[in-house]
């Protein structure tokens, strides 16, 4: 975790960066915008910012925009003050901390930010088998190739290599080569020089540079565009690069380490990926298995869950009924890890008791058990209670139909607002009947009203809404 302190937090520098460095943060300071957007161009890097909000936080969100730095930002001031807090949200930052700094609150924050863990949760001896070969492998600076389908872990993967390598203490820098347009992508990986194409305001380093002695994940590299492959070969085979409008090339120490959710091999034949690029990633193949194949891991992986979104939402789950473990192993998973956790987020949300039981499991279809099939009005029961509301006769059956198919935000969001209606708009009621942290309710609301949602106004006299 990189955490980049803008201003002077009215004084509380050292000590907010005395928590965050205990919280084993790397932290550096800069005084104001410019200064913190030099250092970002020049490869500094960061993972979260926290902004003084005596300086303009809408100017440095407008900035990190215009030149497509993606990093969350914190403003921090003196006081809780919600007129302040809230200039600041609407500025951009994700979140206000009052100062002097809590230690548990920054150390949330951090949390927050620093959810992707490199430690693997599993059982089953197909993963041991990966993650035996996943140690042999990490301390050399080879190039890997990870493969699997989408939601079995491929970043976590790359993660805990780099975790297990002589570069740990160095940056891991991942770039999402699907979720860049192919005529900004060149940019993001190679950085570009003032004045390069429209935008280009000042030097800019990219991802290459910002890895220098660490690692650089090129996630879903199979979608990149045959033009830049090119470019990265030749990255990859001499660790030079261009700059975008550059005249001198520059060298870098990287571990490369690529992932694609799709048959590598047959994207070569079709043509859509260059053999000679494959073959230079694919000095080693670590392959994940889909969770179905995985079934030791499933139980260990839903505990994990359960007590992550516990701890989130403030809800107290002690353990989970040995029913859910089967109806769980029972199910496909066509999503993976990534469908369980969606499913283990929901559960927590729609649990009655501090006993996970199979009325709060919520399948999304599949070849397992069918939802219908499993104690048919349950569902339905489960969130009109957390609700505050009886179920309507005739209405247990279709419950759980009319929650297939949506996602877990969607289910959380219909859930909050229902339950906020139910209580007139008081949120200190509603906070208690879902059995969360009137914090978390707000920031929940905050973010439904940006999305365009109806949100019932306060109720009155009800002060946690201020």
């Amino acid at each position: 975790m990189r955490l980049l302190i803008v201003g002077s937090l009215n004084g509380h520098i050292s000590a907010a960066g005395k928590i965050a460095l205990s919280r084993g943060a790397k932290v550096a300071h800069v005084d104001d915008v410019d200064q913190a957007m030099t250092a970002l161009r020049n490869g500094q890097g960061a993972d979260l910012v926290m902004f003084d909000v005596d300086l303009d936080i809408g100017r440095m969100i407008d900035s990190l925009k215009q030149e497509r730095i993606n990093l969350p930002v914190v403003a921090c001031g003196i006081g809780t003050s919600t007129e302040t807090a809230v200039r600041a949200i609407k500025a951009g930052a994700k979140e206000y901390v009052p100062l002097p700094p809590d230690a548990e609150l920054i150390a949330a924050v951090l949390a927050a930010v620093a959810e992707e863990s490199s430690a693997f949760i599993f059982n089953d001896p197909n993963m041991k088998a990966v993650l035996r070969l996943a140690d042999q492998v990490a301390p050399s600076d080879a190039s890997i190739l990870i493969t699997g389908e989408s939601g079995t872990g491929k970043e976590v993967m790359a993660r805990y290599i780099h975790s297990h390598s002589k570069r740990a203490g160095k940056n891991f820098i991942s770039v999402n080569c699907a979720a860049i347009p192919e005529n900004l992508l060149e940019s993001e990986l190679f950085g570009h020089e003032k004045g390069a194409f429209t935008g280009a305001v000042a030097r800019r380093i990219g991802k290459f540079e910002e890895a220098n002695g660490g690692t650089l994940l090129l996630d879903e590299i199979s979608e990149m565009h045959p033009r830049l492959q090119a470019k990265l070969l030749r990255a990859i085979q001499e660790r030079v690069i261009d700059r975008v409008g550059g005249s001198q090339p520059v060298r870098v120490d990287i571990r490369l380490v690529a992932t694609s959710n799709r048959d590598m091999q047959d994207e070569v034949n079709k043509g859509t990926f260059r053999e000679d690029l494959y073959f230079r990633l694919n000095v080693m193949s670590l392959e994940l298995p889909p969770l179905r194949t995985r079934p030791g891991d499933i139980a260990a992986l839903a505990e994990h869950f359960t007590k992550k979104y516990a701890e989130a939402n403030g809800v107290v789950i002690k353990s989970i009924a040995p029913e859910v473990i089967d109806i769980l192993r029972s199910h496909e998973w066509r999503g993976n890890v990534r469908e369980l956790e969606n499913t283990m987020h929901r559960a927590v949300l729609l649990s009655q008791s501090d006993v996970l039981g199979p009325e709060a499991i919520l399948l999304t279809g599949g070849r397992g058990i069918p939802v219908s099939a499993i104690q048919p009005g349950v569902q339905a029961a489960a969130i009109a209670a957390q609700a505050g509301k009886s179920v309507p006769a005739g209405a247990s059956a279709a419950g759980p139909a009319s929650l297939v198919g949506k996602t877990v935000a969607a289910v959380e969001r219909d859930l909050i607002i229902d339950t906020l209606q139910h209580c007139l708009g008081n949120r200190t009621h509603a906070a208690n009947i879902l059995g969360i942290s009137i914090r978390t309710l707000r920031n929940k609301l905050k973010q439904y009203n940006e999305e365009g949602f109806a949100v019932p106004p306060a109720g009155e006299g009800d002060q946690a809404a201020l």
